[in-house]
């Protein structure tokens, strides 16, 4: 299990994102934490990298660049950001909590596999630090509803740190595309199913070569209930323990006897 529940008043967060160190998101998730915490730290990436999943950079040297007292920027993925801060910036005394986010745009069903904001979450808890990975649905930058997760955000935070969850676990957090007092309330769910990229766009190039787009998601059990999906169609804030053991038990029982 974790260290137990936290007192937020004396905690040390770590924040980081995925859709860089500028993005409003960052800013809103960084103004809401510092309410709640005795110590905030923001290291996160120059650039926006939505979509890299939990992928490190291996093949080339990393640069931080501090910009603030305890704001850095990496020009690299979520998960470096995570395990310099931890390891190196931060090694010193490590963060209590991590907090990912506040996305733009939810991260739901088959998102988890590609986001790097789940992924940042997940590096902390390799890392061993409890995380906490928020989203807010949102058609685009223009319209996100900031202050729906920002009204919310306390009360979300405050009652999952109240609890112990097993080292092995994150949870994540959606807030849904309604103002912040039309929110119906809080779903605890489970992982709902969509599936991004099942259109390709072709395009021609000036020279006349093909290009590509990846094009928009497929939602597939939108309204399975107890889904993320679910949830967040009902104007719910949905809140997802994820675990990072991928094995399937019963798959693992089934091979053993193949194997015996």
């Amino acid at each position: 299990m974790n260290k137990g529940p936290l007192d937020l008043s004396s905690t040390r967060i770590l924040l980081c994102n995925d859709d860089g160190i500028h993005a409003p998101g960052l800013e809103v998730l960084e103004k809401a934490a510092r309410a709640l915490a005795k110590e905030v730290w923001v290291v996160a990436p120059e650039t926006e990298q939505s979509g890299v999943s939990h992928s490190l950079t291996l093949h080339r040297p990393l640069r931080t660049r501090e910009i603030g007292k305890r704001r850095f920027a990496v020009d690299g993925t979520p998960s470096d950001c995570v395990l310099l801060a931890i390891n190196h910036l931060m090694a010193d005394h490590r963060p209590d909590l991590v907090l990912s986010g506040i996305n733009r745009g939810g991260n739901m069903g088959e998102d988890i596999t590609y986001s790097g904001t789940i992924a940042a979450a997940m590096e902390a808890t390799l890392l061993g630090v409890p995380a906490i990975a928020l989203s807010q649905i949102a058609d685009s930058e223009e319209t996100a509803r900031w202050a729906t997760a920002t009204a919310h955000f306390a009360d979300v935070v405050r009652r999952v740190t109240s609890i112990d969850w097993p080292r092995s676990v994150f949870i994540n957090v959606n807030f849904p595309d309604v103002p912040a007092d039309e929110v119906s309330g809080v779903l605890v769910t489970r992982q709902g199913r969509r599936k991004l990229g099942d259109e390709l766009w072709e395009r021609a190039d000036p020279r006349g070569r093909p290009y590509f787009w990846i094009g928009p998601m497929r939602a597939e059990e939108g309204t399975r209930r107890g889904s993320d999906l679910a949830a967040v169609n009902q104007g719910a804030i949905s809140v997802t323990p994820l675990y990072l053991d991928l094995t399937h038990e019963r798959m693992l029982d089934a091979l053993k006897e193949v194997f015996r």
